[in-house]
């Protein structure tokens, strides 16, 4: 039998007790199960590197994005694959690759996948090296993500609506709009001298607006380079033209003067005008001076729905 880990957030908005005891007796069935939960921020990474270390073959992780990312930063380079389940509050990375929203009906999903060795290598983003599972945002985006951070406790509850709210706090609040944050420069020579927010994917979606995904580079998959969205006007009309067209067919996206679109990017640099703020998948890191990207192929192995 498989040896598996099954790597619990009991924090993530939607890990209940009886969720767990009965994804747990599922893979029980399957697999040799062992069960760990994180405690605080970054226990995911140790935990995951343990079972590699010790030739764990599959790390199944219940819980938010955040918690894949720490789990996917302790897998990459190994041996060992990593499953997700959909336990957080948008799961984007898990909804991308075809799983459903709901964890147990994700289970079924999960042990026929493995029954039928749905496994594949595939490529990670590395931003000042760590690596993300499906996008970092720099800019406006990210301060969103530090105000939706700071009322971690709404998130179980709010969803969606605390990420509108947040939006509109941080772009009513002290954010700068005005003046661009960074410039970006591009491995072929390109800069892009007037940036104010962007956002370098691995796959696409963006994120999801309850059952709608936002799509912002559809050039973008798991087979690519990276996918580099860059605004370079913070104006509201720019801002809501393009949260439209992501809903949407994207045209505006990749037609529009005020926006910078690029696919299949190797390596990237972000050096700010003034410290600007990045969270990685969906998880707020700080502020920096200066964002070096790069896609890493082939880098861990991932279970995939049949």
């Amino acid at each position: 039998m498989p040896r598996v880990l099954l790597l619990c957030n009991p924090s993530a908005s939607s890990v209940t007790p009886r969720a767990r005891v009965v994804i747990q007796a599922a893979f029980s069935a399957e697999a040799d199960v062992t069960v760990a939960e994180t405690s605080r921020r970054g226990h995911a990474t140790r935990l995951a590197q343990g079972a590699a270390a010790n030739g764990t073959d599959v790390v199944v992780v219940l819980g938010g994005d955040g918690t894949l990312n720490e789990a996917a930063n302790g897998l990459a380079g190994s041996s060992t694959a990593l499953a997700a389940l959909p336990g957080g509050s948008t799961n984007v990375f898990a909804r991308t690759i075809g799983l459903p929203n709901d964890p147990i009906e994700a289970t079924g999903a999960l042990i026929e996948a493995l029954r039928a060795g749905r496994r594949r290598r595939v490529g990670l983003g590395v931003a000042n090296g760590r690596y993300f599972t499906f996008h970092v945002g720099a800019g406006f985006d990210a301060a969103v993500v530090e105000q939706v951070e700071r009322r971690g406790t709404w998130k179980r509850y709010a969803g969606n609506p605390l990420f509108v709210y947040a939006a509109f706090r941080t772009w009513f609040g002290k954010y700068d709009h005005k003046t661009p944050a960074f410039a970006l420069h591009f491995e072929d020579g390109a800069v892009v001298k007037d940036g104010y927010f962007t956002i370098v994917q691995n796959t696409d979606p963006y994120t999801y607006l309850g059952r709608r995904p936002l799509h912002l580079n559809r050039g973008t998959s798991l087979d690519s380079g990276l996918g580099v969205t860059t605004v370079k006007s913070m104006t509201f009309g720019t801002i809501m033209s393009a949260a439209i067209s992501a809903l949407g067919s994207g045209r505006h996206l990749r037609h529009s003067s005020k926006i910078d679109q690029r696919t299949d990017i190797d390596e990237l640099t972000l050096v700010g005008f003034r410290p600007f703020p990045y969270q990685l998948d969906g998880e707020y890191i700080g502020e920096v001076d200066r964002l070096e990207l790069k896609y890493a192929p082939d880098c861990i192995d991932l279970v995939l729905p049949v």
